[in-house]
C-alpha cells in the first residue's frame, strides 16, 4: 500500500511542481474507486493525441500494467509496481533499456505515472510476515485510477473526432465524383458553360486539401463543392429545360408568345457572365434564361415568362434607379464595365453579386417571380451594402421573399436609410 506521503526523486532527478501536483492528485482517490486496467489502458491509447503521449510510451505502460497483479485498479490491492528495467525490456518487446528510461520520464511529466523511489534508487517490495505487501518501492498507477474518467471523456472524443472527419471525407469523396461526371457529361453533351474555369476552380478546391486534412478543413472544402455542385446542377438543369420549352410551346403553360422579340430580359444566367459579357441573345453557348420579360405592344404591361407574382404583391413598388444607386453604390462595380447606366445593366450586375455571396440561383429565381426582376435586383444591391451585417445573403434573401410574398416586406425603407448612410449619390443613371 502507498504511504501517502511525498515523495522525491533519487539521485540528481529534481522535483518539480508537476510532479508534486501529480502525487496531491493521487491522494484524492474516492473510497472504493476501481478501474478494469485494460480497458482503461484501450482508452489510453484513444486519447494520446489529446495526453501527449507516444505509441512507445503506451508500450511502456502496458508493460508495467502487466506486472499488476490484479484485473481492477484499487487502491484496496495497491498501486505500485516495482518491475526492473531488465524484466520491462522484456514485456515490452525488447525495447532497449535507455528507450524505457525516456519514456518513463514522459509518463511522469504527462501526470500518468508517479516515481516512489526507495532510498538507494531500487525497485522492490517489503511483505509481512503473511506476505502481504507492506510498501513498495517502484512506480505508482494511482494517477491512472484518479484520471479514469478524464481519459475516458478524451478517448470518446477523440472516436467522435474521428469518426466525424470519416463522414466529412465520405461526403467529400461522393461531392467531388458528383461534380467531375458533371463536368465530363457537360464537355460531351457541349452544354453551354465556362466549363475549364469551373473544372480549374473544383482543382484548386481539392488540392488546397493537405495529406492530412482536419475536420475543419474538411468541412471548409465541402461547403465549397456542394455549393459548386449545385451551381452546375442548375446551370444544367436549366439548359435542360429551355430546351424542352423552346422545342414546343405546348409543352409547358409559362412559355409565353409575343411579337416583340426584342423586349426579351434575361435576367438569371444559371452562372456568373464574364466581366463584361452582355446577356440579351440567348444563342448557343450563352447561359440559358431563367426568367423572362415580354412587353405587351397594346397595353405596355409586364408579363412574365415563369409563374406570376402572388397578387398580394403584384404592387411592391419600384424605386427610379438613380435612387438605388445612391443607396447603394457598390453594386456600380460589378456592372458591365464597372459602372451601371440602365435596369438591365443592375439586373446584369446582381447577378455576379449573387453569385460571390452564395446565393443559389434557386434563391434568387424565387425573388424575381414574388418580387419582380427589377425589385430582386434592387433587394440584391442593399444586400450587398449590407453584406458585413449578414451571416447568409441566401438565407437571407430567402427570409425577404417570404415576407415579400406575405405582403409584410417593402423595399423603401430599407432604400432610404441606406440613401441616407451614403449620401450624396455615388452612380450615374442613364
Amino acid at each position: 500500500m502507498e504511504s501517502g506521503s511525498v515523495t522525491t526523486p533519487f539521485g540528481r532527478r529534481s522535483m518539480t511542481l508537476g510532479m508534486l501536483a501529480s502525487q496531491a492528485a493521487a491522494r484524492k482517490i474516492e473510497p472504493g474507486q476501481s478501474a478494469d486496467k485494460w480497458k482503461l489502458y484501450r482508452a489510453l491509447c484513444e486519447a494520446k493525441p489529446l495526453l501527449g503521449i507516444t505509441d512507445r510510451a503506451l508500450a511502456v505502460v502496458n508493460a508495467l500494467l502487466s506486472f499488476y497483479p490484479k484485473g481492477e485498479l484499487s487502491e484496496e490491492n495497491g498501486l505500485v509496481v516495482f518491475p526492473s528495467n531488465a524484466q520491462l525490456s522484456l514485456r515490452a518487446h525488447g525495447m532497449a533499456e535507455q528507450t524505457i528510461r525516456r519514456h518513463l520520464a514522459i509518463l511522469i511529466e504527462a501526470g500518468l505515472l508517479i516515481r516512489k523511489d526507495s532510498p538507494n534508487g531500487k525497485r522492490y517490495a517489503r511483505k509481512e510476515q503473511g506476505g502481504e505487501i507492506r510498501e513498495a518501492f517502484g512506480f505508482s498507477l494511482a494517477p491512472l485510477l484518479v484520471r479514469a474518467e478524464e481519459i475516458e471523456r478524451l478517448a470518446g472524443e477523440v472516436v467522435a473526432e474521428r469518426l466525424l472527419l470519416q463522414r466529412l471525407r465520405e461526403r467529400l469523396t461522393l461531392c467531388r465524383r458528383d461534380i467531375a461526371k458533371l463536368i465530363e457529361m457537360a464537355l460531351e453533351e457541349g452544354a453551354a458553360g465556362d466549363w475549364d474555369g469551373i473544372h480549374l476552380y473544383f482543382r484548386t478546391v481539392v488540392e488546397r486539401l493537405p495529406r492530412s486534412p482536419s475536420a475543419e478543413q474538411v468541412a471548409e472544402a465541402l461547403d465549397e463543392l456542394e455549393l459548386l455542385r449545385d451551381e452546375i446542377t442548375n446551370q444544367l438543369e436549366m439548359q435542360v429545360k429551355t430546351k424542352n420549352q423552346g422545342g414546343n410551346a405546348q409543352h409547358s403553360e409559362r412559355h409565353i408568345q409575343n411579337s416583340n422579340p426584342q423586349s426579351t430580359i434575361e435576367l438569371e444566367p444559371s452562372f456568373e457572365p464574364k466581366q463584361g459579357a452582355t446577356v440579351d441573345d440567348g444563342s448557343p453557348g450563352e447561359a440559358e434564361p431563367i426568367v423572362r420579360l415580354l412587353t405587351d405592344e397594346e397595353g405596355g404591361e409586364h408579363l412574365r415568362g415563369r409563374h406570376s407574382a402572388p397578387a398580394a404583391n403584384s404592387g411592391l413598388k419600384s424605386f427610379p434607379l438613380g435612387l438605388v444607386l445612391q443607396a447603394c453604390p457598390e453594386i456600380a462595380a460589378y456592372g458591365p464595365q464597372g459602372s451601371i447606366g440602365t435596369w438591365r445593366d443592375l439586373m446584369a450586375a446582381a447577378v455576379v453579386v449573387r453569385s460571390m455571396l452564395g446565393v443559389s440561383p434557386s434563391a434568387y429565381e424565387e425573388a424575381c417571380e414574388i418580387m419582380g426582376p427589377e425589385n430582386a435586383a434592387t433587394t440584391m444591391a442593399c444586400v450587398l451594402e449590407r453584406a458585413g451585417h449578414i451571416n447568409s445573403a441566401g438565407g437571407y434573401l430567402r427570409d425577404l421573399t417570404r415576407r415579400a410574398e406575405r405582403g409584410e416586406f417593402a423595399i423603401g425603407p430599407m432604400l432610404m436609410a441606406l440613401a441616407r448612410t451614403n449620401s450624396p449619390m455615388k452612380g450615374k443613371t442613364g
